[in-house]
């Protein structure tokens, strides 16, 4: 198979995968909610989706954002997280080729998309995504060459620990809880994933971004200290940006440390 047919095909299959993680994240945090039953259907009128309607990023396109049933808007999300995953599924590609570090990672990036767009709606990161990607992160280090067991076993300890320690101070300084239980095992799970060095770029990188945005939202909002805004995103987009320029953040930083 020629490289650009590698490509097409990589770039359909993230798309694919892209739909079905706009689902995962409309059911996932449904009390009861099932990923698999009901079939694809509208969120408006209810109606059974046709398959010609569910053809990621292009249906959207022919259909101008609207059901053909009903006519509604349907949510700019839909689009948004097919070609993020897209996008995601070329980039680990480039990265790594098709080597065993491709699926582990690509799981590793379809669970943070779904946790950045559930944390935004709903200010909850599901247990179901954080503790199996926890176990899974670490029972896969056995097998990848970019984290070794160690390294993934204590970037669950410190990952989890190093957020539950914060928000205790937090919550002792201000008797306010400022961060959740799901935060800490989201972090744990990077961890697993990428080992304890990544977490100083993680919660450093991840706490500018949410600073930046969190100001941006007190203005907007005008609420002052009592604006909420969810910090899995943060850590989430974080995580990713350590993954892909994992080898330029690491020469930055001992350029930092060593600079005279």
């Amino acid at each position: 198979m020629g490289e650009d047919m590698l490509f097409i095909f990589v770039a359909l299959f993230g798309s694919l995968i892209g739909s079905f993680l706009n689902v995962v994240i409309v059911r996932l945090p449904e009390e009861g909610g099932s990923i698999v039953f009901p079939a694809s259907h509208c969120q408006s009128c209810k109606k059974p989706i046709s398959w010609y309607d569910n053809i990621p990023l292009l249906s959207f396109i022919v259909l101008r954002g609207r059901c053909r049933q009903c006519g509604e808007r349907i949510s700019w999300r839909y689009p948004l997280v097919e070609a993020a995953m897209t996008f995601l599924a070329l980039a680990l590609y480039q990265h790594f080729g098709f080597t065993i570090l491709y699926p582990v990672y690509f799981v590793f990036c379809a669970a943070l998309l779904v946790v950045i767009f559930i944390d935004v709606q709903h200010q909850i990161i599901p247990d179901v995504i954080s503790l199996p990607g926890i176990v899974l992160g670490f029972a896969l280090s056995f097998v990848n060459p970019f984290v070794s067991w160690q390294d993934a076993g204590l970037g669950i300890l410190f990952g989890g620990g190093s957020l539950y320690l914060v928000a205790m101070g937090y919550y002792l300084f201000t008797k306010r809880e400022g961060m959740g239980g799901g935060d800490i095992k989201l972090l744990a799970m990077i961890g697993a994933f990428l080992g304890w060095q990544s977490l100083p770029f993680v919660v450093f990188a991840s706490s500018v971004l949410g600073t930046v945005v969190g100001v941006w939202a007190m203005v907007k909002q005008g609420k002052g200290g009592k604006t909420v805004i969810p910090y899995g995103p943060f850590l989430a987009i974080a995580a990713m940006m350590y993954l892909f320029f994992r080898q330029e953040i690491i020469l930055l930083f001992v350029r930092l440390m060593f600079h005279r």
